[in-house]
């Protein structure tokens, strides 16, 4: 496969996997770099939806042996005990939509104790969260908060060759270049339009050119 000439760093991910590390991604990177160094029990990872948060959460959790909750399993529970069990380190994905306040509270205290570390990922910092209980207000928002922002054209591009290396697709330059101008900036959208494109290209017995991904492009709304 014809590869981009790509200045960004290769890192090693959970299960092996590759992530890059960009300029909208490397101060978070810098942050679980310095666990078990953080001057908080906590820190929270903020960006919109689609800019890698969670992947990063997963890299950090592999690395910490951390619990990964999922919000609708603190709006659900009856204690923190159930939900971080026996582990010293946290991840809540998706903290912003948490409900319950008082868990959410008991929980940070909890990991605090046993001198471990919580990992938030949010859509927006702490200081924008709508939070009633003051104590919880006052640990989160003064909890270090680092941005992801978007993917680039140039991150997206990555993320593209690197799946369709991963799937042993055979792609060429133009065709990642003509993805990244037209597709919208999230790996989620990445991963949906790289399966569709191997389906598109089996289903016509055909190889992935410019004219199958304008194809495929137009049948479905990937574009921004």
């Amino acid at each position: 496969m014809t590869q981009l000439a790509l200045q960004f760093g290769h890192r090693t991910a959970h299960d092996a996997e590759d992530f890059l590390v960009t300029p909208s991604n490397s101060d978070a990177v810098l942050w679980l770099d310095r666990w078990p160094e953080w001057p908080a029990p906590a820190l929270v990872i903020h960006g919109p939806e689609g800019c890698g948060k969670t992947h990063l959460a997963h890299v950090w959790q592999a690395r910490s042996g951390a619990r990964f909750i999922a919000p609708g399993a603190v709006r659900g529970a009856l204690d923190a005990d159930d939900l971080l069990g026996d582990a010293r380190n946290a991840v809540i994905d998706g903290c912003d939509g948490v409900a319950d306040e008082q868990i959410l509270m008991h929980l940070y205290n909890m990991v605090a104790e046993r001198n471990g570390s919580l990992l938030l990922t949010a859509n927006s910092p702490p200081a924008r969260w709508s939070i009633a209980l003051a104590d919880l207000r006052s640990r989160l928002v003064a909890a270090p908060a680092v941005a992801v922002s978007a993917p680039d054209d140039g991150l997206i591009g990555a993320v593209l060759i690197k799946i369709f290396h991963d799937r042993q697709l055979r792609v060429g330059e133009d065709v990642v270049e003509f993805l990244t101008k037209r597709m919208e900036r999230s790996f989620d959208t990445a991963g949906r339009l790289a399966d569709a494109l191997d389906a598109a290209a089996l289903a016509a017995g055909r190889n992935i050119t410019v004219p199958l991904a304008r194809q495929v492009l137009e049948q479905q709304d990937w574009e921004r």
